[in-house]
């Protein structure tokens, strides 16, 4: 089995963006949920956890790597099932959740991931080509090869933009 990362999805009612993207991953539960609910799996994929209390009601600040790393975002822990479901509302992408699943049959995980805020159309086309390009990245942690944030471009994610732009226009 190899990694899939589905084509992100989007509906907007009134300035309120959902986006929704499954992920076919071949690695077991544990290791994907030590890489999207941790501190120490965060930065290999999406940015640093300068402060992570993994509990319901627990702070979060997120430091993205990738160009201004003084970027930093806050918020809380959500919903907090281990394992299994990891959500957390930040000031700047809204909510944010993970759900994860044992792949029925064959040895790996699906994950699903939903994030929900508030926005325009370009913040929204914004948002899945970089969540999308994250999950390219998560797929390469998970393969042993987390990102090497100084060898971070804008130019994957302005292709990923385009085309979901010429996506959500068909």
């Amino acid at each position: 089995m190899s990694a899939t990362i589905g084509q992100g999805t989007s509906r907007t009612n009134g300035s309120r963006q959902h986006l929704g993207y499954e992920l076919h991953l071949p690695h077991p539960v544990d290791k994907v949920w030590a890489a999207v609910a941790t501190p120490e799996g965060l930065p290999g994929w999406l940015a640093a956890a300068d402060v992570w209390e993994p509990r319901l009601g627990g702070a979060v600040s997120l430091r993205w790597l990738n160009g201004d790393q003084s970027a930093t975002h806050s918020g809380t822990v959500t919903a907090w099932e281990p394992e299994r479901i990891v959500e957390y509302t930040i000031d700047l992408h809204g909510r944010c959740r993970f759900h994860l699943e044992a792949a029925e049959g064959k040895a790996g995980t699906t994950l699903r991931f939903t994030n929900e805020f508030e926005g325009d159309d370009e913040l929204r086309l914004d948002c899945l080509a970089g969540w999308h390009h994250h999950f390219e990245f998560l797929v390469d942690a998970l393969d042993g090869h987390p990102k090497d944030w100084s060898t971070w471009s804008l130019d994957p994610w302005r292709e990923l933009r385009e085309t979901y732009q010429q996506y959500q226009q068909s």
